[in-house]
């Protein structure tokens, strides 16, 4: 019983040295939130009101029916009519349009002579992933104005047509993808913070010392720091969650404990490499530096919006060693796929192998410190 009094002795320490301070108060309720709305609206992979120019060489009706799709589709605002290649060329060195939609003097022409039109898209290349997603829309309209007219004027369909279902996310709304890993990044940024502080400002304060002498073992020490963690973690994760379930309208198909299950390993993770950056600084300046450096590379690495398929070999030798990395597939396997549990044993175990090796760590540095 005296081992639990300690522990919680020294978790309640933990608790006032964090809420004493107002500003530290405000820093474990606010921001979160906040960057939860920031980044749920921010991180947003779609295109809404793209600005376009159309050089039309042929005026016809038959092309002003095919420009009329894109000024009314809601992917796109067409801005200007250009005349001329020199207006072309202006138009995007100014960025006052993401591309250019040219139809060619004969395009109304080979339409009605059952000949292939082309139309050319110019695009700025300057923003390549709004100008890839922009081509994908623009190639889709053009697709449906093609299966239209074929229709329309009793011609033979092309051979071959694509038709696309995207599973789990129907309307392939970014939204979906985006919120989801938010959780796991918001849950490392507030865990390892704490943790990354707790023993650094011990040691400024200069009060880790006395604790080292008191009749706490290492194991005890290392169980009351990370509590803390532990309990703004799943705390800040449940809020988390519910608004990107009823603010952002993320769906949650999933299993509830499943994904606690997970948020608890990551937590066991994100703690362990807290501490284990806690220990290794001498000064609270150092582990907030290390912190952060811990962050960065964590969050390009995890697969939050770049696949981790399409880096280089070696880094993603780099990523197994990221507990992010599993947690993202396991928060958007949940949401997402209501993913079952032997799918997601895999990202589970790595998780736990992680905060246990980085936990021993840290308590090997205490022990260290103590003898």
């Amino acid at each position: 019983m005296s081992l639990l009094r300690r522990i919680l002795a020294l978790t309640l320490k933990e608790f006032r040295n964090l809420l004493q301070d107002r500003r530290s108060r405000m820093a474990l309720i606010v921001p979160p939130l906040i960057q939860t709305l920031v980044f749920g609206y921010a991180a947003n992979m779609d295109i809404h009101r793209v600005r376009i120019a159309i050089y039309d060489q042929d005026g016809g009706g038959i092309a002003r029916s095919f420009v009329a799709r894109f000024s009314g589709s809601p992917d796109f605002s067409v801005v200007s009519h250009v005349r001329n290649q020199r207006e072309v060329r202006r138009v995007i060195d100014e960025k006052r349009a993401l591309g250019v939609l040219h139809l060619g003097p004969d395009f109304s022409r080979d339409l009605l002579q059952h000949h292939a039109a082309p139309v050319q898209i110019l695009l700025d290349g300057r923003n390549s992933n709004t100008a890839a997603i922009a081509l994908a829309r623009m190639q889709r309209i053009t697709q449906q104005f093609d299966r239209d007219w074929t229709r329309q004027h009793g011609q033979r369909a092309p051979p071959a047509s694509l038709e696309v279902r995207a599973w789990f996310n129907a309307n392939l709304d970014s939204h979906w993808f985006f919120v989801p890993g938010i959780v796991g990044l918001l849950i490392l940024v507030a865990t390892m913070m704490v943790t990354a502080m707790s023993v650094a400002r011990e040691r400024e304060q200069g009060t880790f010392d006395q604790l080292l002498v008191t009749p706490m073992r290492p194991v005890e020490i290392l169980v009351g720091k990370s509590l803390p963690g532990f309990i703004i973690g799943l705390v800040e994760s449940a809020v988390i969650i519910l608004v990107a379930v009823y603010w952002f309208d993320v769906p949650f198909r999933g299993s509830l404990p499943l994904l606690y299950a997970g948020i608890l390993l990551y937590l066991l993770a994100a703690v362990g490499m807290g501490l284990f950056l806690s220990s290794i600084s001498a000064t609270l300046q150092q582990a907030l530096l290390g912190a952060f450096l811990f962050m960065v590379p964590a969050v390009i690495l995890s697969g939050f919006a770049t696949p981790i398929e399409n880096m280089p070999r070696a880094i993603q030798l780099a990523t197994l060693l990221n507990p992010l990395r599993y947690f993202m597939v396991v928060v958007r396997g949940v949401f997402l796929e209501a993913a079952p549990p032997a799918l997601l044993l895999r990202q589970f175990w790595p998780m736990a192998v992680i905060g246990l090796v980085s936990l021993t760590t840290a308590g090997w540095m205490f022990r260290r410190r103590m003898y």
